[in-house]
């Protein structure tokens, strides 16, 4: 550790000075506005939701999607609450118990920060059935359309998440490492700006290549779930070898790997149903 240290004064990395907020309101102002403002993580899930709404009723116009405004407004609402209350207990339930057994309305306190991915993965999950069942639709075809559109957002809480200085990665001294102030001096790596990479923009070109058929043939009704949920998890899973736990292990995993590794089991599964259910029918 001295000798990383040592490494940093001389290679004078970058100290992430960047504000958490757009515009932030002065601390004399009466509450609930003194100290706090516009936050970057708050404009990134409202682009995020933006940018999925702008993409559904493209898909509409390309002939590629059943839903038109009204119905793309309904499904929107639908992934807004999935997202927004999956997000918030995944948080509380996987990296966060302990506070929510003892203040019980922590939940709540959404300025605090605090959301998972994968909780949010779950909620919008449900979100995704109960729409096909009031639509009386198919939550496969319905789901291959909420994974496409689902990237953007990731990326985008990603690079709130750098704007934040918060999730840093290892310690490091490859040239294009960062100094955290709330770390600990210490060179460490964007883990962000790799998670923004990959589970953002990597995820997001893949996807969409396989959506409009660029990249082998149209996939099945749900294939793009089960191929999203696999690509996901491998992109995460090798992330979280350059990022700093933000919680204690489990079997030597971190919490992030380790509940990528349900959603890469799960994606197996999606894909394993699909390919059964096509073989009992190529053999009727």
């Amino acid at each position: 550790m001295n000798a990383m240290l040592e490494t940093s004064r001389a290679v004078n990395y970058w100290t992430h000075d960047l504000s958490p907020f757009l515009v932030q309101f002065p601390d004399a102002w009466p509450w609930p506005l003194g100290g706090n403002g516009i936050r970057w993580y708050g404009l990134a899930y409202i682009a995020g939701f933006a940018i999925a709404y702008l993409l559904l009723l493209w898909y509409h116009r390309k002939k590629q999607s059943p839903y038109g405004a009204a119905s793309v407004a309904d499904l929107a609402t639908y992934l807004i609450l999935g997202v927004m209350i999956g997000g918030r207990l995944g948080f509380m339930l996987f990296y966060d118990f302990e506070l929510w057994l003892h203040e019980p309305l922590s939940i709540f306190q959404i300025w605090r920060g605090g959301m998972s991915s994968h909780g949010g993965m779950i909620g919008v999950t449900i979100a995704a059935i109960l729409f096909a069942r009031q639509r009386q639709q198919s939550a496969w075809q319905i789901g291959d359309l909420i994974v496409t559109i689902t990237p953007p957002g990731l990326m985008l809480g990603r690079l709130a998440n750098f704007m934040n200085g918060e999730l840093w990665g290892n310690p490091t001294t490859v040239p294009w490492a960062v100094i955290f102030p709330e770390a600990d001096g210490l060179p460490r790596h964007p883990s962000q700006l790799y998670q923004a990479a990959t589970e953002g923009l990597l995820l997001f070109c893949y996807i969409q290549l396989r959506f409009w058929g660029k990249l082998g043939p149209r996939p099945l009704p749900g294939q793009l779930i089960g191929e999203f949920l696999i690509a996901y998890s491998i992109v995460r899973i090798g992330c979280e070898f350059f990022r700093e736990p933000d919680a204690s292990l489990i079997l030597g995993f971190s919490r992030g790997q380790f509940y990528s590794i349900g959603t890469l089991i799960a994606g197996v599964i999606v894909i394993g149903v699909l390919v059964i259910r096509k073989r009992s029918i190529s053999g009727q």
